[in-house]
């Protein structure tokens, strides 16, 4: 099931994609004319904060009904009529970030002063950085002249959960999204700044979909593709991970307890920009395309 948040005619809303349509239900409208609960979730994020997983089943039985109905079309919303927001429109805290977790990545960045991590290496984006497929995001010319893209399969978090047990992690995951981790890489290892050149505005680029996980086989099986304007920059597979999502999920709740709707973006393989000879950084008019098997292609423009 592929959720969505989006704008429609001055209203925010989310969805669900309709199978083989380029067309969005209005699980809003449909929640308060076909449901019995009093409150009805405002937002996705909302939705996992209250029902978990179990929103999953709540929306296809609801689906399937509305789906029968001879007037079904006034719950569906064109997606050409809607501006995207991301899934999660803002996270409970800062984004997690997952970092050196392609080895080709530390082979092409300096394989002789990176060196390959023993331990889950974290750093965070902060959780008002959040943009979406098909915004523009200024180039930030006035703080940094080395704007880079990655490319990144992120996790959403679907319920509370400390001191996680490998066996029963991928039971706190809701869902799969794509990431567009911007990074100031100047900022980031000139002047040793990581939240900084990490946290830039609408440098956390999510979406189109969240995905759930009955989706998908594995997460560990999903091809990468990263395009700038056109050209093929990173094509990898998530299997090269260097930490799994279990293992990810096992480390970090060890110290920091996880909320519903939490966002971990797993890291990005080798062939970003900075690591091009010579160096390919993003400028203004420049188009990202980044696309992962099974979720989608999330798009952004650099502007000025």
């Amino acid at each position: 099931m592929k959720f969505l948040s989006f704008n429609y005619e001055g209203l925010e809303l989310y969805g669900v994609k309709v199978k083989k349509e380029e067309k969005a239900w209005n699980l809003i409208k449909i929640f308060k004319e076909f449901d019995n609960e009093e409150v009805i979730p405002a937002t996705l994020r909302e939705a996992i904060e209250i029902y978990g997983v179990d929103f999953i089943e709540k929306v296809r039985k609801v689906l399937n009904e509305v789906d029968k109905l001879p007037n079904k079309e006034q719950y569906k919303i064109s997606l050409n009529a809607i501006v995207w927001r991301a899934p999660i429109t803002r996270t409970p805290k800062n984004i997690f970030c997952v970092g050196h977790n392609y080895p080709a990545l530390i082979e092409e960045i300096d394989k002789d002063s990176v060196k390959t991590p023993e331990d889950v290496v974290i750093f965070t984006k902060v959780a008002t950085s959040i943009a979406a497929n098909n915004e523009v995001v200024p180039s930030h010319k006035e703080v940094t002249s080395q704007l880079d893209y990655e490319g990144e399969l992120a996790v959403v978090i679907a319920k509370s959960g400390k001191n996680i047990i490998k066996p029963l992690a991928l039971d706190y995951v809701f869902g799969y999204t794509i990431m567009n981790d911007i990074t100031a890489n100047d900022i980031q290892y000139n002047r040793g700044q990581f939240f900084l050149g990490k946290s830039l505005e609408k440098s956390a680029v999510i979406g189109p979909y969240l995905v759930t996980k009955d989706e998908f086989y594995s997460p560990e099986s999903m091809n990468i593709v990263t395009k700038v304007n056109g050209e093929i920059r990173q094509n990898s597979m998530t299997s090269e991970m260097l930490f799994r999502i279990d293992d990810l999920l096992v480390e970090i709740s060890k110290f920091i307890p996880f909320e519903p709707a939490d966002i971990i973006s797993t890291g990005t393989p080798a062939g970003i920009g900075s690591a091009m000879k010579p160096p390919q950084y993003l400028k203004e008019g420049d188009e990202i395309k980044i696309t992962i098997e099974g979720i989608g292609t999330l798009t952004t423009i650099i502007g000025e």
